[in-house]
């Protein structure tokens, strides 16, 4: 008779951080964007799991609870989460992809830097602020709590990505610092890279993929080793959108070709 249990699933709250061990010898990490939570990358980090990896997604430090807990959560906190995570599943796999979603492309790009992952996938990768204001939250924190929310940048109607509802200033300043760091080490992925690119982003600004390829090109072993696709019909949060199937597809795809 056969008793074998079955399968360990995510939870049924697409908010919620879940970590999942299929076996096998990969897995992937997929980090969210700032403000917001699992539920952006939900669908992505399912495709993973449907193709037969292990898949990690995270709840940064600071989201999930209240846009105020922001305010005093330092960048090198959302590293040294994604960092942990990353190591845990370093220890049981021989390969760890990291995935990320705009400040969580951020964060996969610096575990590039300061890690050994097979491989990075970003969606809208943030490196530099559109608009200018963003560059004066250092100063403009202890003043300001707080701004209109930077969210739901959708094409499709009716989806929402579950941010929170105000942007807070003090971790605008900080998201900053984390852009600052991760741009000044480019160089040193030799990772190949996966870049998704929305046709029509309102949050990041074409300047930060021009940073991202530059940064990558002066690796003076590999040089540019990144693959762009576009997503000609989708805003920022394109994991919701309406090409959100071809992330998926183009994902799998990708990891499968570093791991076979």
């Amino acid at each position: 008779m056969n008793t074998a249990l079955p399968a360990p699933q995510p939870p049924l709250d697409p908010t919620q951080p879940f970590t999942v061990l299929r076996p096998g010898s990969t897995a992937v990490l997929v980090i969210h964007g700032f403000t917001g939570s699992p539920l952006s990358v939900r669908p992505w980090a399912n495709a993973f799991l449907e193709a037969g990896f292990s898949v990690s997604v995270p709840l940064l430090p600071g989201h999930g609870t209240r846009w105020e807990d922001l305010n005093g959560t330092s960048y090198k906190a959302y590293i040294n989460a994604v960092s942990a995570h990353f190591d845990r599943l370093r220890r049981e796999h021989e390969n760890v992809v990291v995935a990320g979603l705009s400040m969580g492309g951020t964060l996969a790009l610096r575990l590039g830097e300061i890690r050994d992952p097979a491989g990075i996938i970003t969606v809208n990768p943030s490196l530099k602020f559109a608009s200018p204001t963003a560059s004066l939250a250092p100063a403009l924190r202890w003043v300001v709590k707080s701004v209109e929310p930077i969210r739901d940048d959708i094409a499709k109607p009716g989806v929402t990505e579950g941010a929170y509802s105000r942007t807070p200033v003090g971790g605008v300043a900080e998201l900053g610092k984390l852009m600052a760091v991760t741009r000044g080490k480019l160089s040193q992925i030799t990772a190949p890279v996966l870049l998704f690119r929305s046709a029509t982003d309102h949050v990041v600004p074409d300047s930060s993929i021009k940073i991202l390829e530059k940064g990558l090109a002066k690796n003076p072993l590999k040089g540019s080793n990144v693959q762009v696709t576009a997503l000609p019909n989708s805003f920022h949060v394109a994991t919701l959108d309406y090409d959100a199937a071809a992330i998926e597809s183009g994902s799998v795809a990708f990891v499968r070709g570093l791991v076979k």
